[in-house]
């Protein structure tokens, strides 16, 4: 669906995490593991969860393949529970259009304190999210809140003045429109830093 390659916010991420001396990352929502895969080949190590079991066994199985499984742990998640990790285990946090999911108000801020509270501080969440310029806003079924339903698929579209809500958490230190696929898709790149 979304090819083969890193993800565009992934290219961008990879400069962000290097400035920054980033190793260690939680990737939530990692998919078919794409950018899992090219995070690992950059020397970073990952831990990357999702809802899907097909998902896992594929990250794992592309790890091993490609000799990358030291820089790779894949394990199956439902991010609307409490993180299974310490607190402030990992140097950054990545996610492409998870926080977009059919998740509610709650499910997504208590997800974005649950980050917060897994990253150490100057720790770097980087999250990807379809916002309220999307054609696709207020198209289809209407399931509540900001989340609408096209062909099957829920998405909860983020206007800017939530992004500024979520990032009260985290100092902002920066949001960028982009384009995304032949519709496209348009979406919010969002950079958080953690300052105590």
């Amino acid at each position: 669906m979304f090819g083969l390659g890193p993800s565009f916010p992934a290219k961008k991420a990879i400069k962000t995490f290097k400035e920054n001396n980033i190793t260690k990352i939680i990737e939530l929502g990692a998919g078919l593991g794409r950018d899992t895969i090219f995070f690992a080949q950059n020397s970073i190590y990952v831990e990357a969860l999702d809802y899907s079991t097909f998902a896992i066994n594929k990250i794992n199985q592309k790890a091993k393949e490609l000799n990358l499984s030291k820089f790779i742990k894949a394990s199956l998640y439902d991010v609307r529970e409490k993180l299974p990790f310490d607190n402030e285990r990992f140097q950054g946090c990545f996610s492409h259009m998870l926080y977009c999911m059919a998740l509610s108000n709650a499910n997504i801020e208590n997800l974005n304190n649950e980050i917060h509270r897994v990253i150490k501080n100057n720790g770097i969440n980087i999250y990807t999210v379809r916002h309220t310029d999307d054609g696709d806003y207020k198209k289809g079924i209407h399931r509540g809140e900001n989340l609408y339903e096209n062909d099957g698929f829920i998405v909860h579209f983020f206007s800017n003045e939530k992004i500024k809500k979520l990032s009260e958490v985290f100092n902002n230190f920066e949001i960028e429109s982009f384009e995304e696929g032949k519709f496209p898709r348009r979406l919010f790149f969002v950079q958080n830093k953690k300052i105590n």
